[in-house]
């Protein structure tokens, strides 16, 4: 009985021995089967999907990008922007220089003037009433001059947007954008970055490049809605003046006007995990005409635009007249005719 026990064993042990081998090659198929099945893009909400192919604008240079040797912002094209490239170039910029200088001459004074063999014997003063008033007075001016337009830059900024304005919903992935117009009807699709070879062919910045762009016209003032899909996000476009948190759960907004037709460049401005450095964001304005083509061609509507007309009667058959047609033609009888 023993040895039929053991006999049986061993056959099971050698049956599964042989599977082993073709089940683990049925196992790699499978796997190589689903890899190249799979999309080269991650899969986004169960909504989204790609853009129709539309033919983007090239990127103009020196334009929405950083540019080398570049030491400030980026030049700007909002008018919020222009306003807070004035602040810092004609109001802070000075401001920290003028105080720098100053604390750096009285430093060097010091250092000259009150050194050991200059001034053998040092004086005992401790208060002076009139230096006391002016170390006072003088930073708390400097601070009311500095909040004026700061306080009028937070205003701007924060302004909500007018009645007619667009509304885009950007919404964060990890590690790509997701943008969807309500106002047009286009629903949500995912832009993803470019590779290298990619983004070189179409003649575009490295790690800028995005598959799909975010349009948006010149001159229309812009809402954007921002929100995160699974992690803290920031949407931040520097030619545009932009940087908002795109948090999971919260709808953030962002108001502003584009100036100029081109290619504007951005980027994830928050720590959002492994892919954070390849979440780039490129925007394509255009003037409101093309804009509205590239709505229709998207499958989306204008406001404004009358709803498709009803298809026209099927003509009647040849010789045939409409009934009511016919009834005008003929004169009405007179109410007392009588039968001939």
């Amino acid at each position: 009985m023993n040895r039929r026990i053991n006999a049986f064993m061993m056959a099971m042990a050698l049956g599964l021995s042989a599977l082993a081998p073709s089940a683990a090659v049925a196992q790699a198929e499978a796997a190589n089967a689903a890899e190249q099945a799979a999309p080269a893009e991650p899969a986004a909400a169960a909504n989204a999907t790609a853009a129709p192919a539309w033919e983007y604008s090239k990127p103009v240079k020196n334009v929405g990008q950083p540019q080398e040797g570049e030491y400030s912002f980026q030049e700007q094209f909002t008018p919020t922007g222009h306003y807070a490239a004035w602040m810092h170039d004609y109001v802070l910029l000075p401001v920290i220089t003028v105080i720098s200088l100053f604390v750096l001459a009285l430093l060097l004074w010091v250092v000259v003037r009150y050194r050991r063999a200059a001034n053998p014997v040092a004086s005992r003063t401790s208060h002076n009433t009139f230096i006391e008033i002016i170390w006072t007075a003088v930073p708390v001016l400097i601070l009311i001059g500095i909040a004026i337009p700061s306080i009028d830059l937070l205003a701007k900024q924060f302004k909500p947007a007018p009645k007619d304005a667009l509304t885009v919903k950007v919404t964060g992935y990890q590690w790509y954008w997701g943008y969807e117009y309500p106002d047009n009807g286009i629903g949500e699709y995912v832009s993803n970055m470019l590779p290298a070879e990619k983004a070189l062919e179409r003649g575009e910045p490295r790690l800028l490049a995005a598959d799909n762009r975010l349009v948006l016209p010149v001159g229309v003032p812009i809402k954007l809605i921002i929100t995160g899909a699974d992690v803290i996000h920031s949407f931040s476009v520097p030619a545009f003046w932009v940087k908002e948190d795109a948090v999971p759960g919260r709808l953030n907004e962002k108001t502003f006007t584009i100036e100029k037709p081109g290619v504007y460049y951005g980027a994830c401005s928050e720590l959002c995990g492994a892919r954070h450095g390849f979440m780039p964001i490129a925007i394509e304005a255009m003037e409101p005409a093309k804009f509205a083509q590239w709505v229709k061609s998207q499958g989306g509507t204008m406001p404004g635009d009358k709803p498709a007309e009803a298809a026209a009667p099927a003509p009647a058959a040849e010789g045939a007249q409409p009934a009511a047609a016919t009834n005008a033609a003929e004169p009405a009888a007179p109410a007392n005719a009588t039968a001939s």
